[in-house]
């Protein structure tokens, strides 16, 4: 079995895609739909052993990958692995600016540590990378990023941190796209809503039952999977998108817009797209199966 992808096959051929924070996830399941569309991935990350284990599936499935491990934090080492992965593979087409993380607070209970950690995390990392694959090497080929936001347009309300950091990588994505544009580079973003993905089992005990009621406060009144968040990154990569730069994706099934005082009527009619042979449904959504 293999990816179930809705793009044409070989759609990325010959081509060396790059994936922060490939080794679970979102960021996963887009680098498997990538290989199998016939792109060499590099995934890069902090924790090797997440990062050879989805190589390994890969690889498994008949698609070409290799890693990197860097913490995206670190300017000096975010040039080395660029110019390493440049080395190895001859340039960068693609970039898939993915990895974050942040953890559960209310703005008077994040300390300056904290919140500086998870803006580096969010915002600073996603800019040294694309900075970094601008200049060694789309400003000379062109190319096509994508990075990763979040829906944080009404506030974010307990992670005020991970808010202020996707609505600065908006922002980036737009500035991007004007900067360098001239040189054929393409910059854009999606921003998930509430998706079934393994992040939401590392949050604590205190907060699972509200994750298991996220899907009523959505519109088509359910949580997203990865493979439609992934789908849309693939389309803003392919050629059919080449027009399109400094935009933001939003893939949240409308929990984004209208107001909580119209009441939601009952469910029917949306099924998820899962294309991901290999997807898990996190723990704590289980018990709705």
């Amino acid at each position: 079995m293999s990816y179930d992808s809705v793009f044409k096959p070989g759609l990325f051929a010959d081509q060396t895609i790059l994936v922060t924070g490939g080794g679970s996830g979102i960021g996963r399941c887009v680098a498997h739909e990538l290989a199998h569309l016939g792109a060499h991935l590099v995934l890069v990350g902090r924790k090797q052993d997440k990062l050879e284990k989805t190589c390994a599936e890969i690889i498994e499935d008949g698609g070409s990958a290799s890693y990197r491990v860097c913490d995206i934090r670190d300017e000096d080492a975010v040039k080395a692995m660029i110019a390493a992965v440049i080395q190895e593979r001859g340039r960068i087409h693609q970039l898939v600016n993915n990895a974050g993380g942040q953890f559960p607070a209310p703005l008077i209970g994040i300390n300056q540590k904290g919140f500086e950690t998870v803006v580096r995390t969010n915002l600073v990392g996603g800019f040294l990378v694309a900075r970094e694959v601008f200049l060694q090497s789309m400003s000379k080929h062109g190319g096509s990023i994508v990075n990763m936001l979040a829906d944080m347009w009404g506030g974010m309300p307990g992670m005020g941190h991970s808010g202020a950091a996707r609505a600065g990588m908006e922002n980036f994505t737009k500035t991007a796209a004007y900067e360098w544009g001239h040189a054929g580079v393409r910059v854009n973003a999606v921003a998930p809503g509430w998706i079934a993905s393994s992040g939401m089992d590392t949050y604590p005990e205190s907060m699972k039952n509200m994750i298991r009621n996220l899907k009523d406060h959505v519109p088509l009144q359910r949580i997203g999977s990865e493979s439609e968040v992934a789908a849309a990154i693939v389309f803003l990569l392919s050629p059919g998108a080449n027009f399109i730069s400094g935009n933001t994706i939003r893939i949240d099934g409308a929990a984004s817009q209208g107001t909580r005082a119209w009441t939601l009527g009952k469910a029917k009619n949306s099924e998820p797209y899962n294309g991901f042979h290999r997807a898990y449904l996190p723990d704590v959504l289980k018990d709705q199966e």
